[in-house]
């Protein structure tokens, strides 16, 4: 372990995110030394003790890479005059500081600290000034000391700093009182985080602060699963098992959370929970108000329009007939009960004319020269409706104009809502089934009565990655018009995907003889051979026959764990589709190695984000804000010195992650079928071994097999294929939205 002394010359790089800093020291032994480390808030002029190894950097030469340090406080008068003078306090130059030195000597900094008002005395500082300067001094102190006192609890340099600015001084009593209230107040601590630093501060087991917050903890993990609510017994079983105490020992605290308003207690009728005894929903307050708030707008936009049929039907007839087109019966139902009603919702699985009847409606309203405004849950959707309908389609997210403001669901805001709702006559939002409860609020919440709104969706898909079903939800409430198309057009039924997709649907065998030009099944039953002919496919196969790059093959597997899950392929084709070189720069973090040259997915939203595009002569032409999970790019950058991966995702927007950030990315050469929602693909490789009968079912299998455009290949085992077909059991979701519905209907009649 090396040890060095000396005065911060200058700061050469530093991020805020984690304090990940570069620096020059002047320092007596080696003049000036570059130090590097994760550091807490320095300033050019401090004097540091700085221990750590010295390296080579192969371009910047000698560094020392920084282990630990202490800051010393000034001490002569040289020392004082310099770190007044560095600019560490705002305000005060080089002239000025050595005003101050020549007046208070060695007693500079206990005048700044206990007599500030004295400071006034010197020429060019008023009282106002002077005062600012000590408190300055003083929250430098104060950050530091607050760096030093919440190492002790295993917090992180950057987590750190978010505390200290959010409580202040008051975070050593919250720390020692009650840590649990960082879980409430400071995004990215989680229960786990505040329960070990509460466990460090010797906080009882079974302390009221735990157990209250062990309870909320598990309604959002309960959320994340895609959980709108939780049936009591349920929830008082797994925040005991959580927290290792008695299930009778928490109940009394579920009352305390809904007297506060932290939870709603609600009964569940009869019937609207199959298999649960339990007649007590708990909802997070934010989740209860969100259905309640949704099930009210959507019967607000719900009017009926007074039209003249016999002109309604002249006109769809004339649209048919100069598009050329021939409309079922239940296609021009669509179309004309979207004309008669501000609510509709379509349904219909692959090659049922969703995207011909979207059209036709496009058409009628603009006729009447309405404002129409597309969108979908995601860029690869929203791209996908703009190639089908010729015209602009946008994210959820874009349409509502996301704002940095939102850190998770319910704590933040778009700049379209109530207050400023988008001013347009229809909006139609299609991939319906991955709009999760919050989306839903969020969005009827930025639309007017006498806005037409139409969902189009395809209930038989897997629900949301978010909480609620709500697609299914509204069907399920029979309170709105809803049209289901299901006559497979002629050119559809030339594919075997689409037919397929339907006898899956249909629980129905499919052909597994490969007498199909789009349609394959590989028997295998050994995992690595499974691999070994997927890589096969990906490099030589499949691009020539599909006329696509093998970066277009989505390889697209039920489970994250196990010899053919994620975690897995993705090491193992990252070996064979970018396998090491030297001109490739790497990065570890956690269990991952990201490279550049990587396919990579974000596995969270991320409204903060913020992506640019740039010109050919590398000038910004057009910026924003959010990265959203399931959104994929290509790594194209990794700076090891800056600490920073730039990834490069559809519609050249280029995002630049921290190391530090790295957690909100996984690879994506393999990905779960839950993520490849919303999108579609050239070709599918879908390997099917065995696995959880809840997980291994037929909606899964309908939604992997929908992905593919050209081409579908099934590896694995023909009787997990069939068993799949034949399972219609789906892990319950827990929402209320269906029941939220039918009552706001009934006290409106």
């Amino acid at each position: 372990m090396d040890t060095v002394s000396g005065y911060v010359d200058h700061i050469v790089y530093r991020n805020e995110d984690n304090g990940y800093t570069v620096l020059s020291l002047s320092c007596e032994e080696y003049e000036e030394m570059t130090c590097v480390g994760s550091l807490g808030p320095v300033s050019e002029g401090e004097y540091l003790e700085m221990s750590g190894e010295f390296v080579e950097h192969p371009v910047y030469g000698p560094q020392l890479k920084v282990s630990s340090y202490s800051v010393r406080e000034p001490e002569d008068v040289v020392s004082i005059e310099r770190y007044l003078g560095s600019g560490a306090v705002r305000g005060i130059g080089k002239k000025l500081a050595s005003a101050i030195v020549q007046l208070f000597g060695d007693d500079t900094f206990r005048i700044i600290e206990e007599e500030p008002e004295r400071l006034a005395e010197v020429k060019g500082i008023s009282l106002s000034k002077a005062q600012d300067i000590s408190l300055q001094i003083d929250e430098k102190k104060g950050m530091r000391n607050a760096m030093i006192f919440l190492q002790k609890y295993g917090i992180s340099m950057a987590l750190s700093v978010k505390i200290y600015e959010h409580y202040g001084t008051d975070l050593y009593s919250v720390i020692k009182e009650n840590p649990y209230r960082l879980a409430d107040d400071i995004d990215g601590v989680g229960f786990r985080v505040a329960d070990e630093i509460a466990s460090r501060s010797g906080i009882r087991t079974d302390s009221e602060f735990r157990i209250r917050s062990g309870l909320l903890y598990t309604l959002m993990q309960a959320a994340a699963e895609g959980h709108v609510y939780l049936p009591r017994r349920l929830l008082l079983y797994r925040t005991g098992e959580m927290l290792g105490l008695p299930q009778e020992e928490l109940d009394k605290f579920v009352m305390d959370l809904a007297v506060d308003r932290k939870v709603v207690l609600r009964e569940i009728k009869t019937g609207q929970d199959d298999n649960d005894s339990d007649s007590c929903a708990v909802y997070s307050s934010s989740f209860y108000y969100m259905e309640r708030n949704t099930a009210e707008m959507l019967h607000a936009l719900n009017v009926k329009y007074n039209v003249r049929e016999a002109e309604l039907s002249r006109r769809i007839r004339r649209i048919e007939k100069e598009e050329q087109i021939t409309l079922d019966d239940l296609q021009r139902t669509a179309v004309a009960e979207t004309v008669r009603n501000g609510l509709l919702v379509i349904t219909g699985g692959p090659g049922t004319g969703k995207t011909t009847t979207i059209n036709t409606i496009i058409r009628y309203f603009n006729e009447d020269g309405c404002d129409i405004r597309l969108a979908a849950p995601t860029g690869r959707a929203a791209r996908r409706m703009t190639e089908a309908t010729g015209y602009e389609a946008q994210t959820i997210h874009r349409l509502l104009e996301v704002n940095a403001g939102i850190t998770g669901y319910g704590s933040g805001s778009f700049d379209r809502n109530e207050q400023n709702p988008l001013e347009c006559d229809v909006v139609i939002i299609d991939e319906m089934s991955m709009v999760d409860i919050w989306l839903m609020n969020a969005l009827l919440s930025a639309l007017t009565a006498g806005t037409r709104l139409i969902l189009v969706g395809d209930t038989s898909q897997l629900p949301s990655v978010g909480p609620g079903s709500v697609l299914k939800d509204i069907v399920a409430s029979h309170a709105f018009n809803v049209v289901m198309l299901t006559k497979i057009f002629r050119q559809a039924a030339l594919s075997d995907i689409i037919l397929n997709a339907h006898r899956i649907n249909n629980g129905e065998p499919v052909d597994l003889s490969n007498d199909s030009k789009d349609f394959f099944f590989l028997k295998r039953s050994d995992p690595n051979r499974i691999i070994s002919n997927m890589i096969t496919l990906i490099q030589d196969k499949l691009p020539g026959y599909i006329e696509a790059d093998q970066s277009e093959i989505q390889v697209i597997t039920p489970t994250r764990k196990g010899p053919l899950g994620v975690e897995r392929l993705n090491r193992i084709l990252q070996q064979y589709l970018n396998p090491p070189d030297d001109a490739k720069d790497e990065k570890l973090a956690g269990d991952v190695l990201f490279r550049t040259g990587d396919k990579v997915m974000q596995i969270r939203n991320d409204y903060q984000l913020v992506w640019n595009v740039r010109g050919r002569s590398g000038v910004v032409t057009a910026h924003g804000l959010g990265v959203f999970n399931g959104d994929t790019g290509v790594i194209t950058r990794i700076s090891t010195f800056d600490e920073t991966v730039t990834v490069m995702f559809d519609e050249n927007k280029e995002v630049e992650y921290t190391f530090a950030s790295l957690d909100e990315l996984d690879l994506a050469y393999a990905i779960t079928v839950h993520k490849s929602q919303g999108s579609e693909y050239p070709a599918v490789i879908l390997p099917l071994l065995n696995g959880p009968q809840m997980l291994f079912n037929r909606n899964l299998l309908y939604t992997a097999v929908t992905r593919a455009r050209r081409c579908v290949t099934i590896l694995g085992s023909e009787d997990t294929v069939n068993e799949m077909i034949r399972n219609t059991r789906e892990q319950k979701r827990y929402t209320g939205l269906a029941e939220c519905i039918r009552e706001t209907g009934e006290l409106g009649g």
